[in-house]
C-alpha cells in the first residue's frame, strides 16, 4: 500500500494571496448577508407580533366600552320602570332580570334620600357579597360616589375595592351610583356593584383568551383582575387606558408568543437554506480545486515511487499478455538473465521465443503456460509457486522460483499474467551445505550411539562369554581326568548344557540390539504400550545391569493402545530411561544408594483420547538452572553427552500432537516433617489413542494394574564352579 505524499509548498503557488483574499471577501460577504437576513427577519417578525398585540388590546378596549354602555343603559331603564316613590315588586323583578342578563353586575341596591338601603338584589352567579364583611364597612367609597353623582346630576363611579367571598375567594369591585328625582321629592339612588374580573372576561372572547393574558392594573403595576391565559410570555406587551362611561381603567395585554425563533417561517427558511447551499457550494468548489491539485501531485509522486520501487527490487518482475508475450520487465529481471528490456519485450510466442528459455525446455514451458491458462479459465486460481530453470545470456543455467498470478484490469478482467521471479541459486547452495552438515551431524550422533552400545554390549556379553569359557575349561578338565567315575559324563553333559544356555543368552542380547537398530519403518500404527516397553527393555537392561538399577513396569491390564511411529517413540523411551539410569548412577553425596536405584515405566489413559507415559527415577532431581535450558539443543550436563536427546524427544512427541514435560518429585513432598518423601524426576509425555478407541474395557477377574519388578542383578545366572 502506497501512502499518499504530503503536498509540497511549491504546489500552493497558484493560490496567490489575491485569490485567497477574494475567497475570504466572498466568505465574509456571505456571512454578513446571512446575518443581516436573519436579523431583519427576526425584527420583522417581532414587529408583526407586537402589532397583533396592540390590535388585540384595542379590540378588547372597544368591547369594554360597549359592555359598560350596555350595563349603564340597563340601570337607567331600571330607574324609570316604577314611577312610585318607593320601589315595589316590579323593581325587584326587573332588577333580578337585569342581574341575570348582565354578569358583571353583582348587586343592585335602592337607596333613599338619606342614602340608606331600602332594597337590594344579589346576582345569581356568585354568592352574596356581604356575608364575610358587612355593607357598612364598604360604605365610604359608595357614599362618596353618590354625593358626587348628586352634585353633578349624573352617574358616578367609586374607586375599586376588594371584597372577600365565601370560600376564601375575593373580587375587585367598584360601585356605580345613579341619582333619581321622583315628583319633586328628595332624590333616591340606584347603586350597582360591578366586578372588574367578570367585566374583563365578558370583553375577552374565547379565541383571544387562548393567545394572551388580559388584566386591569393600577399605575404602579398592581394587578386588579385578569382573564385569558394564566401567564403570558412577558415579551410582547400592550397597555391601554380605557374610558368606561366615565371610569378610566388601565388594560394590559401580555401575549403568549415568546422571542422569535431563528427561522420563523418557511420563506425565511428557504432563503436561508439557499444561501447556506450557495456558501457550501463555494466551499466545495474551493476544496475540489485543492483536492484535484493534490491528487495530480499524489499521482505523479505515486508513479515516481512505483518506478523507484520497481527499480530497487531484487526480485524479478515480469508481465505477459494473454498470448504469453512479455509486456514488462523490471531491472532486476534484466540483471538476472543478462538481457536488456528492449531485447525481452514482445517475446513469448513462436518464432520469437524468450531468450532466457533453455532450448531443451522450450516445449515443456509452452505446455505449462497452456495448462495454467486452462486452469484459470476453468475457475481455478493457480497462484502457487513453481520452480524451473532459466538461461543467462552467457548460456549458464540457473534455478528460479516463480510466483505467477493473473493480471486484472480495473473492471476485473484478466489481461495477462504477472510473475515474481526469484533466483534460488544461492539458496540451493546453502541447502546443499546444510544437508551435508546435517548428514555429518547425524553420522556423529550415530557414531556416539554405536560407541555407547558397543560399551554396553561388551559389558553384557562379557559375563556369558566368561561363563562359556569357564564351562568349557571345566569340561576339558573332566574329560582329561585319568580316573573317571560314573558321575563324569553327567557333569560334562551339565557343563555343555550351561554352555548352550549362555550362548543363547548372548544371542538374545545381540538379536534385541540388532532388531532395534535395523527398524526403520516411519509409518504410524496402533500399538499397545506394553509392546513399546518390551521393545526397549532389552536395551534398558543393559544400562541397568551396569549401574545395578532395577526396572519396574506399572501397566493396567489390558494395556492402553496408542497411535504412533513405533521407532521414534521407542527412541524417546530409550533416551528417557537412559537419562534416568544415568542420573541415579555415580558417586558422592548426591548419588542414589544401590538399594534405591529403581526406574519405573508407567502408563495410564488419563483422559479420553490420550494416554500418559512416564519414566520415574530416584536420582537427585533437576536444578532450576538446568531446567531452564533442559530442552535447548547441545546443552548437556555430562562431559561425554551431545545435548540432543531431550530436544529430539520433545520434537518427536510434539510431532505426534502430544506434550513432554517433567516434574521434580521432591517438589511434591508433604510439608509436614517426618513423612516419607520421594526423590528424583518424572518425565511424562502424552500420545493420542487410535481413532474410535475409548478407554479399554477391563476383563472380568483382571487386576486393575500390573506391577512387575525386573531385577537386573545376577543372582539368577548360574556360574559354573571350576573343578580342580
Amino acid at each position: 500500500m502506497l501512502l499518499p505524499p504530503t503536498l509540497p509548498a511549491n504546489l500552493l503557488r497558484p493560490w496567490s494571496w489575491r485569490r485567497a483574499l477574494l475567497w475570504a471577501a466572498l466568505t465574509v460577504l456571505l456571512l454578513v448577508a446571512q446575518t443581516l437576513l436573519v436579523a431583519l427577519t427576526l425584527r420583522y417578525e417581532a414587529a408583526r407580533e407586537q402589532e397583533k398585540v396592540d390590535q388585540v388590546a384595542a379590540e378588547v378596549a372597544g368591547r369594554l366600552k360597549q359592555i359598560a354602555d350596555r350595563d349603564l343603559q340597563g340601570l337607567q331603564g331600571l330607574l324609570w320602570n316604577d314611577p312610585s316613590a318607593e320601589p315595589g315588586p316590579r323593581w325587584a323583578q326587573d332588577s333580578a332580570e337585569l342581574l341575570r342578563r348582565t354578569r358583571p353586575i353583582l348587586r343592585l341596591e335602592y337607596r333613599n334620600a338619606q342614602r340608606l338601603i331600602t332594597r337590594s338584589t344579589d346576582s345569581p352567579y356568585v354568592s352574596p357579597l356581604y356575608l364575610q364583611a358587612s355593607r357598612e364597612e364598604m360604605e365610604i367609597e359608595t357614599q362618596l360616589a353618590c354625593a358626587a353623582a348628586l352634585r353633578q346630576g349624573g352617574h358616578q363611579f367609586s374607586r375599586s375595592y376588594f371584597i372577600v367571598l365565601a370560600g376564601g375567594e375575593g373580587l375587585e369591585v367598584f360601585d356605580l351610583c345613579l341619582p333619581q328625582l321622583r315628583n319633586g321629592q328628595g332624590p333616591s339612588f340606584v347603586v350597582a356593584t360591578l366586578s372588574l374580573r367578570y367585566l374583563l372576561e365578558e370583553a375577552v372572547s374565547e379565541e383571544l383568551a387562548r393567545g394572551a393574558e388580559f388584566s386591569f392594573v393600577e399605575g404602579d403595576g398592581t394587578r386588579l383582575a385578569r382573564a385569558g391565559l394564566t401567564r403570558g410570555a412577558g415579551y410582547y406587551l400592550a397597555e391601554r387606558l380605557v374610558d368606561v362611561s366615565g371610569l378610566t381603567l388601565q388594560l394590559k395585554v401580555d401575549s403568549a408568543a415568546g422571542r422569535p425563533q431563528l427561522i420563523p417561517n418557511l420563506t425565511t427558511a428557504l432563503v436561508l437554506g439557499l444561501s447556506l447551499a450557495l456558501f457550501v457550494l463555494v466551499f466545495l468548489l474551493a476544496r475540489d480545486g485543492r483536492r484535484r491539485a493534490f491528487a495530480e501531485h499524489a499521482l505523479a509522486e505515486a508513479l515516481a515511487f512505483r518506478h523507484a520501487m520497481e527499480n530497487s527490487l531484487v526480485t524479478g518482475l515480469r508481465a505477459r499478455d494473454m498470448a504469453g508475450n512479455i509486456t514488462y520487465v523490471n531491472p532486476a529481471f534484466c540483471a538476472m538473465v543478462g538481457f536488456r528490456a528492449e531485447d525481452l519485450l514482445g517475446q513469448g510466442t513462436p518464432p520469437n521465443l524468450p531468450n532466457y528459455w533453455p532450448p531443451e525446455f522450450v516445449e515443456e514451458y509452452r505446455k505449462r503456460h497452456q495448462d495454467r491458462k486452462a486452469r484459470w479459465s476453468a475457475g481455478e486460481d493457480p497462484r502457487q509457486g513453481f520452480e524451473t530453470v532459466f538461461m543467462r545470456r552467457n548460456g549458464e543455467r540457473f534455478p528460479v522460483l516463480i510466483f505467477e498470478a493473473p493480471l486484472l484490469d480495473a473492471q476485473g478482467h484478466q489481461t495477462g499474467w504477472m510473475s515474481a521471479v526469484l533466483d534460488v541459486s544461492d539458496q540451493r547452495r546453502v541447502e546443499e551445505l546444510s544437508r551435508q552438515q546435517q548428514d555429518r551431524l547425524q553420522a556423529t550422533a550415530r557414531l556416539a550411539t554405536v560407541g555407547e552400545m558397543a560399551s554396553l554390549l561388551s559389558h553384557e556379553l562379557n559375563q556369558p562369554l566368561a561363563a562359556i569359557a569357564s564351562y568349557s575349561a571345566a569340561s576339558l578338565n573332566l574329560l582329561t581326568l585319568e580316573a573317571q567315575d560314573a558321575q563324569t559324563p553327567e557333569l560334562v553333559r551339565q557343563a555343555v548344557g550351561r554352555i548352550a544356555e549362555q550362548a543363547e543368552r548372548a544371542g538374545r542380547v545381540i538379536k534385541s540390539v540388532h532388531d532395534f537398530v535395523r527398524r526403520r519403518d516411519q509409518s504410524r500404527e496402533s500399538i499397545a504400550v506394553d509392546q513399546l516397553f518390551e521393545a526397549v527393555l532389552p536395551l534398558v537392561r543393559l544400562q541397568a545391569r551396569k549401574s545395578g538399577a532395577r526396572i519396574e513396569v506399572d501397566l493396567p491390564r489390558p494395556a492402553p493402545r496408542v497411535r504412533c511411529d513405533r521407532t521414534m517413540v521407542e527412541q524417546v523411551l530409550l533416551n528417557l530411561t537412559r537419562n534416568g539410569i544415568q542420573s541415579m548412577d555415580g558417586e558422592g553425596p548426591e548419588a542414589t544408594p544401590l538399594a534405591q536405584r529403581v526406574l519405573v515405566l508407567w502408563a495410564r489413559q488419563t483422559e479420553p483420547g490420550w494416554v500418559s507415559i512416564a519414566v520415574r527415577d530416584n536420582g537427585p532431581g533437576i536444578s532450576p538452572e538446568v531446567a531452564r535450558q533442559l530442552y535447548t539443543p547441545f546443552f548437556t550436563t555430562r562431559a561425554e553427552g551431545m545435548g540432543l536427546g531431550l530436544s529430539l524427544c520433545r520434537t518427536v512427541i510434539e510431532q505426534h500432537g502430544g506434550a513432554l514435560d517433567f516434574v521434580n518429585r521432591a517438589d511434591q513432598c508433604p510439608s509436614e516433617p517426618g513423612e516419607s518423601c520421594d526423590r528424583g524426576t518424572e518425565f511424562r509425555f502424552t500420545l493420542a489413542t487410535p481413532p474410535g478407541s475409548g478407554s479399554p474395557p477391563k476383563p472380568a477377574g483382571a487386576e486393575p494394574a500390573r506391577s512387575s519388578t525386573e531385577s537386573e542383578s545376577h543372582e539368577h545366572e548360574h556360574q559354573p564352579q571350576q573343578r580342580p
